[in-house]
């Protein structure tokens, strides 16, 4: 395709890690020091949480602050400084930045979940991302993009490869990028995950978008990009739970398969949304007078009945998605990888959770009145949010309990999502 078919590019901030935390701040942080900070910036992410969305990408201030509290460490292996938290702690930390922020909050989310996908490659490239710090421990910030895979040619030493790919979750705030690739004519099928610092890559400017606007999830194009095979994995394994990390780390949470792992992640977004609309709706309904009357909506029976269903709903899908999460990690410590049928329970189990949210969220507006949709209510931006984070192909209904159901059967998966 010619450069002049193509959209035009837009440049990501890309950062200059100066702001790497020691080692001694590392080791004296705990998983309720995390928490407590990233709490603390919900109000910052609600402050620019319509900025973020006009300028169709998180904002430097409010990225500068979450990088402050040290989450991106959090999957980091302790061999090079990581905290290694666990699971519970990973979703108590990036629910308050989701409602403060659906869009900025999935960029970190999914950020930090690259996190451990890069501890899955091959120990030579996460000491080169990981090691070489001094006091200060680095860590990279970079997408993950697998559709459509691009195309990797063997070569000597590594490959070369070219693609466009869609869905880029935080390349605007990248210095590396993760994208599949598949080999052509390669007997065994391989999926290769393929990385490469971000200046290698041309972000074109695509994500316009009618929600989750400020995710900034732009296309990425690569033109011939050499690869050293130390730079790549197979997706495969990291599936399955057997990719290089389960090799090489202790921790069970690096033996997890990734397909729920990811699910849950993603779907931090939709129970912070969630509450978030919780929230607006109950402050909502005590200045709202119902037309035609002087009674206030918060006296209507009716109105507190949707409220309160509304927050069961979510607390439901959120005791959903750590039932998930944690019976995905306690699997990865068991002697034998997690089954098609354990895998395919669990997906289906996070697909009804991010369904939950959305019903609930749409609940909530429809008892709002048009006025919920102006564009200075944020239950509008909620509903929008959850509207497209939901349609997130892993988070498909009919898909996910097709691939249950087989597995119910005794038969073959027909999917690699699960």
């Amino acid at each position: 395709m010619a450069d002049m078919e193509l959209p035009p590019t837009v440049q990501p901030a890309i950062p200059v890690g100066d702001d790497f935390l020691t080692r001694e701040q590392l080791a004296q942080l705990t998983p309720e020091d995390l928490v407590r900070r990233t709490t603390a910036l919900k109000p910052l992410l609600q402050r620019h949480a319509a900025a973020c969305e006009r300028e169709r990408r998180p904002i430097v201030e409010v990225w500068n602050a979450i990088r402050a509290t040290g989450c991106f460490y959090h999957f980091m292996p302790r061999k090079y400084g990581g905290l290694e938290f666990d699971v519970d702690s990973f979703l108590d930390a990036m629910l308050p930045l989701a409602e403060g922020c659906a869009s900025t909050g999935w960029v970190t989310a999914f950020c930090v979940e690259h996190i451990w996908m890069l501890s899955q490659f091959p120990e030579p490239f996460q000491d080169e991302i990981f090691g070489g710090g001094g006091d200060h421990v680095p860590y990279v910030i970079a997408p993950g993009v697998t559709a459509p895979p691009g195309k990797a040619i063997p070569v000597d030493g590594g490959y070369r490869i070219s693609g466009r790919w869609k869905w880029g979750t935080g390349i605007m705030n990248s210095n590396w990028a993760m994208v599949a690739c598949a080999i052509p004519d390669d007997p065994e099928r391989r999926a290769l995950f393929c990385a490469l610092p971000t200046n290698e890559v041309k972000v074109l400017d695509t994500w316009h978008i009618d929600g989750m606007e400020g995710t900034g999830s732009h296309d990425l194009l690569i033109e011939d990009a050499f690869i050293p095979e130390y730079r790549t994995m197979n997706m495969n394994d990291m599936r399955a739970g057997t990719g290089h990390g389960a090799r090489l780390y202790d921790n069970p949470i690096y033996r997890q398969p990734m397909t729920p792992f990811l699910g849950v992640t993603a779907a931090i977004g939709g129970v912070g949304v969630g509450r978030a609309a919780v929230a607006a709706f109950a402050e909502q309904l005590q200045q709202r007078v119902i037309p035609g009357s002087t009674t206030r909506q918060s006296d209507k029976p009716a109105a507190q009945m949707r409220l309160a269903h509304a927050d069961v709903q979510i607390a439901t899908a959120e005791m959903l998605l750590r039932a998930a999460v944690n019976r995905n990690v306690e699997l990865a410590a068991g002697p034998v990888p997690a089954t098609f049928e354990q895998r395919s329970f669990m997906r289906l189990q996070i697909a009804h959770a991010m369904e939950i949210c959305r019903e609930a969220i749409r609940t909530l507006v429809e008892a709002a009145g048009a006025g919920a949709h102006m564009r200075g209510n944020p239950l509008q931006r909620h509903l929008r949010d959850i509207n497209v984070m939901s349609n997130h192909v892993i988070y498909d209904i009919d898909a996910a309990s097709e691939l249950r159901g087989r597995a119910m059967l005794g038969m073959e998966p027909n999917s690699m999502i699960y």
